[in-house]
């Protein structure tokens, strides 16, 4: 089936503002609240909000095969569950409602009342019900540096990280849209230099820049997923910061990994941009070595282009940019992971969230965590107030952003944005 959405000289009726990550080729799903308390699916052209519900109600979704709620729902699962064949119908079918050249819904303001909103006048959701959430650990770059700092300088890979796609199962039930503020969480930590840990609030609290892929229904318990295949199963992505405790993560990763130092929270874009919308610009994944096995031997091109930018801003200041980095930096794809994460039966299911693990390019000003970008406190950021920064002090905004662009059309992600608050006190 065509890609018509992606068409590069489409213009929309909409005004869609110069560099806006939104133009008419983006078209990406969320969920918000109208500013009559509705809750919609919808997408997004310019800074205008697009209610999916009212435009089906108005039968402008004629001829696709569509239940009658599919987009009055509060959640994207259904929608996601019929498949890619669904998902780029709509996408075209929104292409074509939009085009400078149709007059169907640009010249009923009747419609457009009901369907159209502007930005500032809806609030946002989470787009999906996520019923499970994996992270991933697949950014070589990252890997190594952390490798040095937390073990053996010498051999900072462990044997598995060439042969696998590491990762390790998350908490779906702290994971919050962008705007959400999170707390800085209390845990078990073991000071420099002593020998019993100590209880408290993390004094290492960090971001991670990552982006992650929302799945449908994939497989049955027991199938494996291919990975020639694995794109299929894969709706679209989203910008993901998962928040990060260094000191607890320090003292409790060994033997089992990851645990109080990272469900804490994490955060996401609300927006999803469909892999269809991320076609243009795929691009060549670093060369693997030694050759994965072959479950996970793949050809072509499966990494994407995706430009990322991190800024903190404190409470009352300016933003500070502190990180430039890429997507396509990712020594695994997003197939190898989904292959791997299903090669044992592992069942996936609609809305489930896989994490790429921190984002981290070959210079330090790409990496993808304070605890690289100041090597683990060493070597502190100076912001524009005069104020340093080993870690993230309470008060401070974490805001991420990410778009691809070539030379003709520009698709982005928004931004998710979270500021962190000090622990949890009970009014």
């Amino acid at each position: 089936m065509p890609l018509t959405a992606n068409d590069p000289s489409r213009k929309s009726w909409l005004e869609v503002p110069q560099n806006s990550d939104f133009p008419i080729q983006n078209i990406p799903f969320g969920v918000f609240i109208t500013k009559d308390d509705v809750v919609t699916i919808g997408t997004r052209i310019g800074n205008y909000a697009i209610d999916l519900g009212a435009l089906q109600q108005l039968n402008y979704f004629e001829g696709i095969e569509l239940t009658d709620d599919m987009f009055m729902q509060d959640t994207l699962n259904d929608f996601i569950s019929d498949g890619k064949k669904t998902w780029r119908l709509v996408r075209n079918r929104i292409a074509d409602i939009f085009d400078s050249n149709n007059p169907t819904l640009r010249d009923n303001a009747k419609h457009k009342e009901v369907v159209i909103f502007n930005l500032e006048d809806v609030e946002m959701q989470l787009p999906v019900l996520i019923g499970d959430y994996t992270d991933f650990y697949s950014s070589k770059e990252h890997a190594t540096n952390v490798g040095k700092m937390f073990r053996d300088p010498e051999n900072a890979l462990l044997p598995n990280w060439l042969h696998i796609p590491v990762g390790y199962h998350g908490r779906s039930s702290t994971i919050v849209p962008s705007g959400i503020p999170v707390h800085r969480p209390n845990g078990q930590t073991l000071p420099p230099g002593e020998t019993q840990p100590v209880f408290g609030p993390s004094k290492r609290v960090d971001f991670e820049l990552e982006m992650g892929f929302i799945t449908t229904d994939a497989n049955i318990m027991g199938e494996p997923i291919p990975v020639g295949e694995a794109e299929e199963h894969i709706f679209g992505m989203v910008l993901f910061n998962d928040w990060s405790a260094r000191d607890i993560q320090k003292w409790e990763y060994v033997p089992l990994g990851p645990f109080l130092a990272k469900n804490f929270a994490s955060s996401m874009s609300p927006w999803i941009v469909t892999l269809d919308a991320l076609e243009p610009f795929r691009t060549e994944s670093p060369e693997q070595n030694p050759e994965p096995l072959d479950y996970l031997k793949q050809e072509g091109k499966h990494a994407f282009d995706i430009k990322l930018q991190v800024a903190l801003q404190p409470e009352g200041g300016e933003e500070n940019v502190i990180s430039n980095s890429n997507f396509k930096y990712m020594y695994w794809s997003m197939a190898q992971q989904l292959a791997h994460h299903t090669v044992n039966g592992c069942r996936v299911n609609s809305g489930d969230l896989m994490g790429s693990g921190t984002i981290s390019g070959p210079t330090p000003d790409s990496f993808g965590s304070m605890l690289e970008l100041t090597w683990g406190g060493q070597n502190p950021i100076k912001l524009s107030d005069g104020t340093e920064r080993k870690f993230i002090n309470d008060g401070d905004t974490v805001i991420m952003r990410g778009y691809c662009q070539n030379n003709e059309v520009r698709i982005g992600f928004g931004e998710v944005s979270s500021k962190l608050l000090p622990p949890f006190t009970k009014k």
